[in-house]
């Protein structure tokens, strides 16, 4: 296997596994007739989704403390639980707001990656292909604003907020599908507003116009300025600066009960101002709640990152669904792996790929679905009805109306495919 490749598996694997075998360790609550497909169609398509919402777990949340807990075994690590509105399916204690609106969400308990190092599983996670020397992949966001029409709004349609040291990349659709990165959303973003009035902009403006001819004049007679971006880039600049829509990023202009009810965190601002940005007509907004690297105390530390997630992305799926936005707005919650069953001497749990949570809503997910097992005992690292990072992403492409198999050729002449996965059909609403 090509490990630097767009993720793939042998044929044997994604066939048996997805298309056999795999079908029968699928959550009860899903009948068997909805999952099972054949070779090589496409799922159907309803309206198709307009918007993506990730919430980043960074540093990798534990699926034992979160969304999937164990708590009478020997890996349960001392987790107290509490129901859901799915029958049968139980959360770590923190998470009772999210718990309560499980009926919209549907919980992968059997998200697979084959990258347990930190860089290279966000790299993984976020375009769906593994780390690959030659080339850049794109993120979904990025894919998703190159893919669908450009939005008809005067600020970036791809957002990073609160990002780490590895935001989200435009790849080989090139640097103008890079996220916009802003960090705590309760003020306006600095350094956006021009600091002079009007008349004197316009005065700027014509002193630099005159540089740009100098500089024309001094190159090539068929010099095109096309061919740069620069007149293009500096006309959505100047857009950016004077558009009103840039007050969807300042969160300190909603109603104190919104913010509240949120939480006064970082994150939780994060999630409102996501909220207000797909309101506005954002394409793709990305917030990170970093924290989550528990190699040393895991309960304690899980638990204090479980309390900010919890308002916040229960305040996020209930605003899109009360503004009639979730059914149009695909939202991922999960981080770039899972957390060994193992505790390690420090207390802590360490870097876990092989089986880990993720929480998907909105944009033709299906609500009220579980999908796949973990071994309770921690013995087994395979899941039941495993989920594949590539099949995830193009489900989500195919939820955007993408088509995930069509091939772009990349600036160094290789032919790439969007998703070298398969939809998975039983998330399909």
């Amino acid at each position: 296997m090509n490990t630097s490749s767009c993720q793939s598996r042998s044929h044997i694997t994604r066939r048996s596994v997805l298309r056999g075998a795999g079908t029968a360790g699928i959550s009860w609550l899903t009948p068997l007739a909805d999952i099972l497909a054949v070779e090589g169609e496409k799922a159907p398509k309803g309206k198709p989704a307009r918007s993506v919402i990730l919430l980043w777990l960074g540093g990798a949340a534990s699926q034992l403390d979160t969304f999937d807990p164990h708590p009478t075994t020997k890996v349960g690590g001392g987790v107290k639980t509490i129901p859901t509105a799915i029958k049968g399916v139980e959360f770590a204690a923190g998470l009772e707001q999210t718990a309560s609106l499980m009926q919209d969400v549907s919980l992968i308990r059997s998200m697979v990656s084959r990258e347990g190092d930190h860089e290279r599983a966000f790299y993984n996670i976020k375009t769906g292909c593994r780390p690959d020397p030659t080339l850049i992949h794109p993120s979904i966001g990025a894919i998703a604003c190159h893919e669908l029409l450009e939005a008809k709004i005067e600020i970036p349609t791809h957002v990073s907020i609160l990002p780490n040291q590895w935001p989200a990349r435009g790849g080989f659709f090139g640097p103008q599908f890079d996220a916009f990165q802003v960090y705590d959303p309760k003020g306006s973003i600095p350094d956006v507003r021009a600091r002079v009035d009007d008349k004197r902009i316009e005065r700027r403006m014509e002193g630099l116009s005159v540089v740009e001819r100098a500089f024309a004049a001094g190159r090539v007679p068929d010099l095109d300025k096309n061919k740069t971006l620069h007149q293009l880039s500096m006309q959505k600049a100047r857009r950016m600066m004077t558009s009103e829509q840039l007050n969807a990023f300042d969160v300190s202009k909603a109603a104190a009960a919104e913010r509240d009810a949120y939480g006064e965190t970082p994150f939780g601002r994060g999630c409102l101002a996501a909220v207000r940005l797909i309101q506005t007509g954002v394409r793709c907004v990305e917030v990170t709640l970093s924290g989550w690297d528990t190699h040393a105390n895991n309960l304690e530390g899980q638990a204090a990152q479980v309390k900010i997630l919890d308002a916040a992305y229960a305040s996020l799926i209930g605003d899109l669904k009360k503004l009639g936005l979730l059914e149009s707005t695909v939202v991922i919650c999960g981080g770039e792996f899972g957390r060994t069953p193992k505790i390690n001497a420090l207390e802590g749990r360490d870097h876990w790929p092989h089986a880990f949570s993720m929480l998907v809503a909105g944009g033709g997910f299906a609500g009220g679905r579980v999908i796949g097992a973990t071994d309770p005992q921690g013995e087994k690292k395979e899941p039941e009805n495993p989920v594949f990072v590539e099949d995830l992403h193009a489900t989500v492409q195919d939820l955007l109306g993408i088509d995930y198999e069509k091939e772009i050729m990349t600036p160094v002449g290789r032919p790439m495919a969007l998703s070298k996965g398969e939809p998975v059909k039983a998330l399909r609403a």
